[in-house]
């Protein structure tokens, strides 16, 4: 392997421990406990999993952490009617619904029900426009960690050509709106994209974001290009399961200049910036500056 392996938990590490410090200064100097609400309906296994280790982060970190849990068969107006407590209540600075929602809920109705200022998933439409017209917006958590790994592995982004594989609203479409605003020059590609391989090609920057496990082989990427793989895709290894992401790890890492792992690379940014939304989300909400380095 020639290419640098950028640690994602090692860099989530240092963005916990930034977002501590600023905790601790605004537990100091202004009396204020940032507060990150989290909501889960239902016993899916993957969320409960998810919403104990964003409880436990957030507690690390020193913010206040509340649970709210509601059996699968709740109805949507309990679950609206919940959100609409979290929304007025000042202890709150960040309202997280856990997806997915059971099927006979609108998860588009309830996240739009949160407060776009208390939206730290950032899928809130009114956050979605604030950052495709380039306003301060609550950014969602997965593209803010990749843009902050990209930022501190090149420092100045201006000028690249971004290739985005994937168009969802939840990574695709954001990440090229952060990179645009990088003064990067971004193509969004996907399934219908004619000669994808050609296209990934002439990338400085990949972000692999399709769900497809391995789609990307080494031959797609260009020399010394930088590899962000978003991809988490569980796949039969003989006997076992492995994880593997949306690119061919072994194959891309010998023509890389730098790639992510899977596991161990994006997946740790993403709470570490659901941390870092909460705060600045807080900050916001009290007329302060939001942290520097913590924020797109």
């Amino acid at each position: 392997m020639t290419a640098k392996l950028i640690d994602g938990k090692a860099f989530a590490a240092t963005i916990r421990g930034r977002v501590a410090d600023h905790v601790a200064r605004l537990k100091e100097e202004h009396d204020l406990t940032p507060g990150l609400a989290v909501v889960l309906v239902g016993e899916d296994p993957a969320s409960q999993v998810y919403v104990r280790s964003k409880g436990k982060q957030t507690k690390e970190a020193g913010m206040a952490s509340f649970e709210h849990k509601l059996p699968v068969d709740a109805d949507q107006e309990t679950l609206l009617k919940l959100i609409n407590d979290l929304n007025n209540d000042p202890e709150v600075h960040g309202i997280l619904v856990q997806l997915p929602l059971p099927s006979h809920m609108d998860s588009s109705l309830v996240i739009n029900a949160i407060a776009p200022e208390k939206d730290v998933d950032g899928f809130h439409v009114i956050n979605a426009g604030r950052l495709a017209t380039g306003q301060d917006a609550m950014v969602p958590c997965t593209p803010l960690g990749c843009l902050m790994m990209l930022r501190d592995h090149h420092g100045d982004l201006s000028g690249m050509n971004a290739v985005v594989l994937g168009r969802s609203n939840i990574v695709g479409k954001p990440m090229a709106q952060l990179l645009l605003g990088e003064s990067c020059t971004v193509t969004i590609a996907h399934s219908r994209t004619r000669d994808l391989a050609d296209v990934v090609r002439q990338a400085d920057v990949v972000v692999a974001a399709v769900g497809r496990p391995e789609m990307v082989p080494g031959d797609w990427i260009k020399p010394g290009a930088t590899v962000i793989d978003v991809g988490i895709n569980r796949i039969q290894d003989g006997e076992k399961t492995r994880l593997v992401g949306d690119v061919e790890f072994d194959s891309c890492a010998e023509v890389a200049g730098a790639i992510t792992p899977v596991p161990g690379g994006v997946g740790p940014m993403t709470i570490a910036c659901l941390l870092a939304n909460t705060v600045t989300a807080a900050c916001r909400a009290n007329g302060l500056a939001a942290p520097e380095g913590l924020t797109k």
